[in-house]
């Protein structure tokens, strides 16, 4: 584990830091996944239901409510992926939250933990281990004053005490600077384009391609699907182009709570393990470093290189 819990480095002598407070975070992928499943499932339920077939009225697309409907499915499948991601990383990632410290290092965990909550203004967030040898940690949930911060059990066993606390001041950082909510706002604005236009393809390829003349067979319902589905895959550029920006403003509040030599230090020693051994394809996500990506991989990067993120604190004034 970490060691002598005496040997930390206290905060007392640092400076409070004024972060922004918008809201919560919570790491990318697994909102997107479960972001995309609440907007299928919706989108699958409403035409079931026959909701949507206002659209369709005679055999056309009627725009103004379609943007309506599209506003509304989009915006609200990206805020009840935010709502239960706190819900599904607990049982995805089979953490477990600590009620009652087990041992010295879970008792320095909540302490350092609430600590730097109190530094950045936020609520205190629970605290949360799993099994893992690699080196992991991620912050969740929907409330900024009811967020959740879970780290593995290698970050404990592989970093020195300061470094530890870089990565958790790291995690609490993306909680205080509300990157949650603003992802999710995003995330509504993309669902809302995408539903309009993968109906739009579905209204094209209905009509022209299958030259259906009687309301909406079965083609418009497929292509629209599949139309969904692509573009929306696409359209995550840009909700990976925020995710990787605000990494370098996590790490800025991280070194501003435990200091800059701690959190460079930590994101070597994270390059060295993934140098040596990634982390497995479910965990990348998570993680407080993501995969590296070249070419047109690199538009679907959840986070900076490390090489870029330690240069970025270097050249911190």
């Amino acid at each position: 584990m970490i060691g002598s819990v005496g040997a930390v480095r206290r905060g007392a002598a640092r400076d409070v830091l004024p972060l922004e407070t918008e809201g919560t975070m919570k790491r990318v992928m697994l909102f997107l996944g479960t972001n995309v499943a609440v907007l299928l499932v919706m989108s699958v339920s409403l035409r079931l239901l026959g909701v949507d077939r206002i659209l369709e009225q005679g055999a056309g697309i009627d725009f103004e409510a379609l943007l309506v409907f599209a506003a509304l499915l989009g915006m609200g499948g990206s805020f009840i992926s935010l709502a239960l991601s706190k819900w599904t990383a607990i049982h995805m990632m089979g953490l477990r939250v600590i009620e009652e410290p087990a041992d010295a290092t879970e008792a320095w965990l909540v302490e350092t933990v609430g600590r730097l909550a109190r530094e950045a203004g936020i609520g205190t967030p629970d605290v949360a281990v799993y099994e893992g040898a690699e080196m992991n940690a991620f912050a969740t949930g929907m409330d900024r004053d009811h967020a959740l911060v879970a780290v593995s059990t290698g970050l404990l066993r592989g970093m020195r005490p300061e470094e530890v606390e870089a990565v958790l001041g790291h995690e609490v950082s993306h909680i205080a600077n509300g990157d949650m909510v603003t992802l999710a706002l995003i995330q509504g604005v993309v669902n809302t384009f995408v539903i309009v236009l993968s109906r739009v393809v579905g209204h094209v390829i209905d009509r022209v391609v299958l030259r259906n003349e009687r309301g909406y067979g079965p083609g418009f319902f497929v292509a629209t699907l599949v139309a969904q589905v692509v573009l929306g895959i696409l359209a995550s550029i840009i909700v990976f182009w925020f995710s990787r920006r605000r990494e370098f403003r996590a790490d800025a509040g991280g070194a501003r709570l435990a200091g800059r030599a701690p959190m460079i230090a930590a994101l070597r020693r994270l390059a060295a393990q993934h140098e040596a051994e990634p982390l497995p394809d479910q965990l990348a996500a998570f993680g407080i470093s993501g995969r590296v990506g070249q070419g047109l991989a690199r538009l679907f990067m959840t986070h900076p290189p490390i090489e870029e993120r330690i240069a970025a604190l270097e050249a911190m004034a």
